[in-house]
């Protein structure tokens, strides 16, 4: 690895660790499971049964079974009486009984409609049950092995599928409103099938946890059909760690995190490019709203996710890298298409500020609309990525969204527990947004998002299609006809400065300890409360300030370097407006850019004559600013590991303490009251200020060239002269005896030639002829 290369990566690391310590809370917070691996692969997905159940769970209130199923169509009510004569007979009152009573494979457990609360279940643990001896999450749960969770299978179900392998649990209903299982807040889970191969659900309603309604963990195969979750403190579907699944015809509501979470999906692909030969988990027919976002997925591989409904969350969906202890991160090989992503603008933030997410679930009021979001989420976005890598997002319909359609940016390694360097910015790598139909909805109604593209510009192969809106930045890599085409391709190390800064300051949001970050426009920051637009004041100030000072103290004379000091005011200016939520997807940033490094360029012209390095210093910056501008606005540049927003930072920390420098060193016009002293090489007296004097001590020494000279006498006064090469000097007499100008201005008996003055007094030189000054007189040389 180049020391270039590594060092870019060093500062990437220092700069994310600044971002682990704020992501730790809200990451400890992510779903937290025992170490769990990918199934083998071997199974497949499973198919529906349509005969007889074998197995039946029923109430036994007649009157209320007969009054549930009175409006059904006659076929369906008559087969429900039917089967509600068998039950009473021989069926089940609770569906736990049922599965306990499932002997080997491929059985099948119809549920008739009925509200069904599991009483056994319910109560909290005792004996050895209540000793287990587990690590805890960060939530407070214990993090049972499977061994345990047999034997004690309800410490945290209310209904626990352990081990039972091609089984079918469907509800006999006319919809999935007829049978509810409801867990009352008493339990993490409803239902937890665990190790349940070629396991199908169907026709049910799941709710009411305090962590998810339908668990799915280390399957090779399930199916999730016309199946209702709302109202849980996480997740409503959790499918983890599992392949050959199917999400279908489902909804979810309610949610605190995602509505449908396939999180740690099998990780099939990995090492493959955008031809995959199959996906490991498909989901279709959803809808999945008002959750804080409506799909999620740490590590969600492989997912094919189509023709779905994702509206009237924070976020429509996400997908991360962000967490550990998921197996198969970095997340990769997401497929969205053909699904209706469209105005998730909730912000369920407000009911963390004002307590209402600190009390008891039962208390919290999810039943009327409240939702507690339990991590960090950007309202008002249509899709987020943040971390993932071979995604693919073609074809579908996003509009309505506050803040943006698309939302990518990276996650370092070491955040999900990875410290090779060479894997540090392994994320946000060729990621394909194409075809998509962007502020339209499917009736060709106009419906914009206020941006459609929100990128921190880190990562390689990442492409937008050509008819994006608003974005930021303003100039994206396109995508070719063909996937993995890609037109303006970049591969930066980085991401922006200050998009970095606000994820860090947004990532520090903890629901548990009602702490939303101040600086977030996420938890309702404006204006100047934003940190964006508080890093943009605060650094317009200081160069304005320092520029200010540099013209005052050295330019004043100069009317290149006033037009310099007036253009970058206005782009400091503009700068600022421009950090606001309002302009920032606007020419305004590239514009305020634009005129701040013309201000830099211009002033950098106007200071070489007196302090070239200095001057040429300004000029680099000022390229570096138009770069800059260039880089956001028309094309990014490419084969660069580093944004020029990172090198312009770094320059314009040194360049502020150099002007402060500058323009608070001495001034060569000011008088000096010292006697002549030796001079040193160059003609600079030792502690002069050289990059301004030197030019004025050269012209001192300039006695054989032409000039003018204006006697002042023993009054003092002014000397001025053309210097060797053109340059002029001057200086202010001091008010002594004569031979107290700059060479011009002689003592009796000296002479006058090349080098013989020095800039505050006479010094012998070799004689130049009958040519010399007497005190008082005008004399030219």
């Amino acid at each position: 690895m180049s020391w270039t290369r590594r060092f870019v990566l060093t500062l990437s690391a220092v700069l994310a660790a600044l971002a682990a310590t704020l992501l730790a809370a809200p990451g400890a917070q992510a779903h937290e499971e025992r170490p769990v691996t990918f199934p083998d692969g071997s199974g497949s997905v499973p198919k529906l049964r349509t005969g007889e159940p074998d197995l039946l769970v029923c109430k036994t209130d007649r009157t209320d079974f007969t009054r549930r199923v009175s409006g059904f169509p006659t076929t369906l009510r008559t087969r429900n009486l039917a089967l509600f004569e068998r039950c009473v007979r021989d069926g089940y009152r609770h569906l736990q009984q049922a599965v306990d009573a499932v002997d080997r494979p491929g059985l099948t457990i119809a549920i008739l409609p009925g509200l069904y609360e599991e009483e056994p279940s319910q109560p909290q643990p005792t004996g050895a049950c209540a000793t287990l001896e587990a690590p805890k999450s960060s939530l407070g749960y214990q993090i049972l092995s499977y061994e345990q969770q047999l034997r004690c299978p309800h410490n945290q179900n209310l209904v626990a599928i352990l081990g039972k392998k091609d089984l079918q649990i469907e509800g006999t209903g006319a919809s999935r409103l007829d049978v509810v299982i409801d867990a009352k807040y008493r339990k993490l889970n409803a239902l937890r099938a665990d190790g349940t191969d070629g396991i199908y659900f169907r026709n049910f309603t799941a709710q009411r946890t305090t962590f998810n309604s339908l668990y799915v963990l280390a399957a090779d195969g399930f199916v999730i059909d016309d199946v209702l979750t709302r109202w849980n403190d996480e997740y409503g579907f959790l499918t983890f760690a599992s392949d050959h699944g199917l999400y279908k015809n489902c909804e979810s509501y309610g949610n605190g995190d995602s509505g449908i979470y396939p999180g740690s999906a099998s990780n099939i692909n990995d090492g493959r490019g955008y031809d995959v030969p199959r996906y490991s988990i498909e989901i279709t027919g959803c809808r999945s709203h008002h959750n804080m976002v409506g799909y999620s997925g740490t590590a969600g591989d492989s997912v094919w996710v189509h023709d779905n409904e994702f509206d009237n969350n924070m976020g429509g969906a996400s997908m991360d890298s962000a967490f550990p202890g998921h197996p198969g991160l970095p997340q990769n090989h997401a497929r969205f298409e053909r699904n209706l992503i469209h105005d998730n603008n909730a912000n369920y933030y407000p009911y963390v500020a004002d307590g209402t997410c600190a009390k008891h679930p039962v208390d919290r009021g999810y039943e009327q609309g409240v939702v507690c979001p339990q991590i960090s989420m950007p309202p008002g976005t249509g899709i987020i990525t943040a971390g993932g890598n071979w995604n693919l997002y073609e074809d579908n319909w996003i509009y309505g969204h506050q803040r943006t359609a698309f939302f990518l940016n990276a996650v370092p390694a070491f955040i999900r527990g990875e410290s090779a360097w060479a894997k540090q910015a392994d994320t946000s790598h060729r990621n394909r947004y194409a075809g998509n139909r962007l502020g339209v909805d499917k009736a060709g109604v106009s419906r914009p998002n206020r941006t459609d593209v929100w990128w921190d510009g880190q990562g390689s192969g990442n492409c937008w299609q050509s008819d994006t809106g608003a974005t930021t930045p303003g100039a994206l890599p396109g995508c070719g006809a063909r996937r993995g085409d890609v037109s303006g391709d970049t591969d930066r190390l980085v991401g922006e400065p200050v998009k970095l800064a606000q994820l860090l300051v947004c990532a520090d949001y903890n629901v548990q300890a009602r702490r939303l970050p101040a600086g977030c426009d996420w938890y309702g920051a404006r204006g100047v409360q934003r940190v964006e637009t508080q890093l943009a004041l605060g650094s317009a100030l200081v160069l304005a300030l320092a520029g200010l000072a540099v013209w005052w103290r050295r330019l004043r004379g100069s009317r290149l370097a006033a037009v310099a000091s007036l253009l970058g005011l206005a782009g400091l200016a503009l700068d600022v407006a421009g950090s606001t939520l309002a302009l920032t997807p606007t020419v305004v940033p590239a514009l305020a850019l634009l005129l701040t490094g013309a201000w830099w360029t211009l002033l950098g012209l106007a200071l070489r004559p007196t302090r070239p390095v200095f001057a040429w210093t300004t000029v680099a910056l000022g390229a570096l600013t138009l770069l800059d501008a260039f880089d956001k606005a028309v094309l990014m540049v490419p084969g660069i590991p580093l944004s020029p927003a990172w090198l312009r930072l770094l320059l314009g920390v040194v360049w502020v303490l150099w002007a402060v420098v500058a323009a608070g060193g001495r001034s060569s016009a000011a008088p000096s009251p010292e006697p002549p002293s030796p001079t040193g090489p160059g003609g600079a007296r030792p502690g002069e200020d050289t990059d301004a004097g030197a030019g004025a001590g050269a012209a001192g020494g300039a006695g054989g060239a032409a000039g003018s000279v204006g006697g002042a006498g023993a009054m003092g006064g002014s000397r001025s002269g053309p210097a060797p090469g053109g340059a002029s000097a001057s200086r202010h007499g001091s008010g002594l005896a004569a031979g107290s100008g700059t060479g011009s201005n002689l003592s009796p008996g000296s002479t006058s030639g090349p080098g013989s003055a020095s800039p505050t007094g006479l010094r012998p030189g070799p004689p130049s002829g009958p040519a010399q000054a007497r005190p008082g007189e005008e004399g030219t040389a």
